[in-house]
């Protein structure tokens, strides 16, 4: 029998979700689970960002949910999935991608308002997603979760370079969480694994901004950080398209609890 074109690839039927995907890297992600045929919802802190994705996507003719979220209220986390389980009746595809970042400080300057709002967005809604998620997905016996961390979850730079502690806390916790759900969940046949992304430029790093303090964005990274990645260079969002991809599907079915750093050699050093 002959396969159809990118049966290994292939996303019908399945429900996805992705936290953040109004803007950045979450567009990306919501853009390339739909193309290859996934219903998809797309969470955001920002609705109007939400239904711009959701147009965006429409084209490819499956099902869309635009909703409001702030993930830092385990309320408002669990309403979400109940919506989502209210409108598809199942979560197939979960892509923890939402995040803020803080401004640059060493540990003993860090701002305790920016380490309290990074902590509550980039950990604990990411606990809170994977909590409801579960449930779900122990039900279903079935389920694919991709975390995305970060190359500073996985390596320092100096703080000549970057120094974001509570960014850096919280994608080191998420490594953690992934390592720690792959080994509770895979009797249910449930997959978790972690995306740590190098400096990708023009991204937003949705969420809660901070005050009059405009966040640091991967397309200002320092030259220092240009220096140490040995490709040379920043990212683009949509180069991410593809292992998103690959991790959300059957081709990577034998995987779990593996994370994977997408930053262009930064962390080999």
């Amino acid at each position: 029998m002959q396969s159809k074109p990118h049966s290994l690839f292939d996303l019908s039927d399945k429900v996805a979700i992705v936290t953040g995907g109004g803007s950045g890297l979450g567009r990306e992600f919501c853009d390339v689970l739909a193309e290859y045929g996934a219903d998809v919802v797309c969470p955001d802190l920002y609705k109007e960002r939400a239904d711009e994705t959701c147009k965006i996507i429409e084209k490819y003719g499956h099902r869309t949910l635009p909703l409001q979220s702030d993930l830092s209220r385990y309320d408002q986390v669990r309403d979400m999935f109940r919506k989502v389980m209210d409108n598809f009746g199942r979560v197939d595809i979960l892509v923890n991608n939402a995040g803020i970042s803080a401004r640059p400080a060493r540990i003993s300057e860090v701002d305790l308002d920016d380490w309290h709002n990074v902590i509550n967005i980039d950990l604990h809604g990411v606990f809170y997603c994977m909590r409801e998620g579960l449930k779900i997905m122990i039900e279903q016996k079935s389920g694919n979760i991709i975390n995305i961390a970060s190359v500073l979850g996985i390596m320092v730079t100096p703080p000549s370079v970057l120094s974001v502690p509570p960014y850096v806390a919280a994608k080191f916790a998420v490594v953690g969480l992934t390592k720690e759900a792959a080994g509770e969940y895979g009797e249910y046949g449930i997959r978790v694994n972690c995306i740590a992304p190098g400096f990708h430029h023009g991204t937003r790093l949705g969420g809660k901004e901070i005050p009059q303090t405009p966040q640091p964005k991967p397309s200002e990274a320092s030259p220092g950080v240009i220096e140490r990645t040995p490709l040379g260079r920043t990212a683009s969002p949509e180069e991410l398209k593809g292992l998103l991809l690959y991790l959300a599907s059957d081709s990577s079915s034998f995987m779990t609890g593996q994370i994977i750093a997408h930053d262009g050699g930064l962390s080999v050093w």
